[in-house]
């Protein structure tokens, strides 16, 4: 297993780490439930073929990802890995709240002690929150008394709030969703440096962009088959991630155990992790096929909005580029679920043209809205 440098802490852990998000379930007396039993042996696999980074967190599955995780890290196999779990910055309104979900987490983790404990997907309110009731300064306690080893934060926002955050506190560990087609999105390449400027090391999660990236459309996988190395889409997505020097450990949720021995696979490859210069440009071929597969241009300007109807036209355009960019087509597309849910999707739309008369790039707004509908939306 090839092992990686965290940054200023001093020590190394595997590069591939061990997400508990994703176990998959059964049908148990018609319901659908968590199988912990596979659940089980692809943790004790990952720690045999290696894995020493295992991440949770308190509302994954409901909390029971981390009483699996428990009972998986029974039989000594607790003393083998580090432990990452997050608490919830938005459930915390008082120390006493913060204090109760941590020694939930303890019981269900069965462990006297958390590794890494990150505030679960900061942005800059959400860290303006957590400094206002205190977590930052607990978090501290905690570690002077040994509760936990190392002050983290998990990270879902722009650069601009990412720096602030990163510069604002003294972390010890930062976990940020990056991948190849994400350099720009979020913490971003810059954000993957500047935490590297700093010392401090980064985990990666949405390696695979949740999975997205594991199996090419067929314009990208031509990309692929024509470079003379041979590597299927998730061991070029990882070779990515690993060729950059701040990144600590790579995040993958398995749900199988061939998933499991694929990466064990990938990640015990003795190999240099510097990317040549036709990998490098490989990569902006791969990208630029994905961004080839886009539906409509909208540059997410926002001068058409706010709509009268509520209708959130940015986000409905990029989630159906999305949905072509990655085969998600159809009903049941999350990113359509959410507009829904929001109370924004363009099912909402009455044709007013407002939005039009305001468009930069005269886009076909109205029409579009229709086929995102008829499209994603079921």
């Amino acid at each position: 297993m090839k092992m990686r440098n965290f940054g200023k802490l001093g020590i190394q852990n595997s590069a591939f780490g061990l997400g508990c998000m994703r176990f998959t379930g059964k049908m148990v007396d018609g319901k659908n439930v968590t199988d912990d039993e596979l659940a089980k042996n692809i943790i004790r696999g990952a720690i045999d073929g290696g894995v020493t980074y295992i991440d949770t967190a308190y509302v994954y599955i409901g909390g029971h990802s981390e009483e699996i995780l428990g009972e998986a890290l029974l039989d000594g196999y607790r003393e083998k890995v580090n432990i990452a779990t997050k608490i919830p910055p938005d459930r915390v309104q008082k120390i006493e709240d913060a204090e109760e979900i941590l020694a939930t987490e303890l019981k269900r983790l069965q462990t006297d002690h958390i590794d890494f404990y990150l505030m679960h997907g900061l942005n800059k309110d959400k860290w303006e929150h957590a400094k206002a009731v205190g977590l930052p300064q607990w978090f501290d306690k905690l570690k002077a008394e040994g509760k936990i080893r190392y002050k983290c934060c998990s990270f879902h926002g722009s650069y601009e709030e990412f720096e602030y955050i990163i510069k604002d506190y003294d972390w010890d560990m930062v976990q940020i969703q990056y991948n190849f087609m994400d350099v720009e999105n979020q913490a971003g390449t810059k954000g993957l440096e500047l935490a590297g400027s700093l010392g401090i090391p980064v985990v990666i999660m949405e390696g695979l962009l949740g999975g997205k990236l594991a199996n090419a459309p067929e314009n990208v996988q031509a990309v692929y088959d024509a470079f003379p190395v041979k590597r299927s889409p998730v061991e070029w997505a990882f070779r990515f991630l690993q060729s950059h020097p701040e990144v600590g450990t790579i995040l993958s949720g398995l749900t199988t155990m061939e998933q499991l021995e694929d990466n064990l696979a990938i990640f015990n490859k003795e190999e240099s992790d510097e990317l040549s210069p036709e990998e490098v440009q490989l990569f902006k071929d791969v990208r630029d096929a994905y961004n080839a597969r886009t539906k409509i241009g909208c540059t997410g300007c926002r001068y058409c909005m706010p709509c009268p109807n509520g209708v959130d036209i940015p986000a409905a355009f990029r989630a159906w580029n999305n949905a072509f960019m990655y085969n998600n087509l159809g009903p049941g597309n999350w990113d359509y679920k959410r507009l829904q849910r929001d109370n924004a999707s363009p099912e909402q739309c009455v044709e007013c043209g407002a939005c039009e008369a305001q468009c930069p790039q005269y886009l076909p707004i109205i029409e579009s809205l229709k086929k995102v509908t008829e499209e994603i939306g079921g």
